[in-house]
């Protein structure tokens, strides 16, 4: 098993609080992590249909099974009545780590968890591997990387990545697609993936997306919560400061997995990355994704922006510390060129007072550190100081 770096977080939590649960996209790693921290707590999932039944029609017999050593629940937004339960056991006993709660929906999953067990549980996300992860030997190409992605199961099996993650979008649209809403025409709501794939490190225009799908404003803007709550995209959303010209105000879309980006794409091979039009986006991408998973890796929430004003002037990443901002650029090219640093330039002279030091992630091997940005390889994205 791959040693995954939020193992030591969340075995802090389980000293900590009676409740954790781990949030994250299906096929993130959640069931092989829990099982693998807690080996002497009992495992159930109410994937399972047995399972289920029991522990929707028989809830406090079900629990009482888990008292002794705790119990790892898999999948809990199955039985979300059972977080109620949970609650009065956890008021009582008052055990830390008594149970570990896992779950591939954030949708209707958070709102349970935060009235229910507001103060009895911490939260984690997991997601796909980062790159130190899984690449430790450092020898991977970016066009391999960008084409194959992050999902475990692709590497601890060694799957063929289009097949992998065929069957993952077949998966996800019958079993969570179908269950967060009433889509009658779950071909439209792949198309609609697949446009969105096709947006990538782009700025949302939503009427533009939902007229490319045929289908209207609000059902676009539903549909992109879904893809969210399910952690198959995230947000990167405008940075507001006072600097006296109009910004954009719409977010920036990204995928979780660049990998399941290039499937969408129709990207067969490592080799098709190399001169694909959207190769500057899928490794924006990568980037972006690899340091939101820095973050929840520390248990942190995102603090990740982008600037951009009506005039073109934009800077990929701000990074916000407190009152300060870290402004970081991201350039797919191997050789550092000084058009690479005109955004962050920019980006200081309008706010000198709270900018720190620029950092620039680029496709080359080797890190800098000059006067005025720090330059890291896409290898060592890790290194940037959240």
């Amino acid at each position: 098993m791959i040693k995954r770096t939020l193992s030591k977080k969340i075995l802090h939590y389980a000293r900590q609080y009676p409740v954790v649960t781990l949030t994250g996209p299906r096929q993130s790693g959640k069931t092989t992590l829990c099982k693998a921290l807690f080996p002497k707590k009992r495992y159930f999932s109410l994937e399972n249909l047995d399972t289920r039944d029991y522990a929707r029609n028989d809830s406090r017999s079900f629990l009482n099974e888990c008292l002794k050593e705790g119990a790892v629940i898999d999948e809990i937004q199955r039985v979300p009545e059972l977080v109620s339960y949970i609650q009065e056991i956890v008021d009582t006993k008052n055990k830390p780590g008594l149970f570990i709660l896992t779950g591939s929906q954030n949708f209707h999953l958070m709102d349970t968890i935060s009235q229910s067990l507001a103060g009895r549980t911490a939260l984690a996300v997991l997601l796909p591997f980062s790159y130190n992860e899984v690449y430790s030997d450092k020898t991977i190409s970016i066009n391999k990387l960008l084409f194959t992605g992050f999902y475990p199961r692709i590497h601890d099996k060694r799957l063929i990545p289009t097949e992998a993650l065929s069957f993952y979008v077949s998966t996800y649209l019958e079993r969570d697609i179908r269950a967060l809403i009433n889509v009658k025409d779950l071909s439209k709501f792949e198309k609609f993936l697949k446009l969105c794939a096709g947006r990538v490190a782009q700025i949302v225009n939503l009427s533009n997306l939902a007229n490319d799908c045929g289908i209207n404003h609000n059902t676009a803007k539903s549909w992109l919560s879904v893809l969210e709550a399910s952690y198959v995209i995230f947000f990167v959303r405008p940075h507001y400061n006072n600097f006296g010209k109009r910004l954009i105000k719409a977010p920036k879309l990204y995928f979780t997995d660049c990998g399941l980006v290039a499937y969408l794409l129709d990207i067969q091979n490592e080799m098709h990355i190399a001169n694909h039009p959207l190769k500057g986006a899928l490794f924006e991408n990568f980037a972006v994704a690899e340091l939101l998973k820095a973050q929840t890796n520390q248990g942190k929430n995102s603090n990740l922006y982008y600037f951009r004003d009506h005039i073109g002037n934009e800077v990929d990443l701000l990074l916000e510390k407190g009152k300060y901002v870290k402004p970081i650029e991201i350039k797919l090219g191997s050789t550092i060129n000084n058009d690479y640093f005109k955004g962050l330039l920019y980006y200081q002279k309008i706010n000198q007072k709270n900018s720190l030091k620029s950092s620039l992630i680029f496709g080359g091997s080797e890190d800098q550190n000059r006067k005025m940005c720090n330059i890291f390889s896409y290898k060592n994205i890790e290194k940037i100081n959240l």
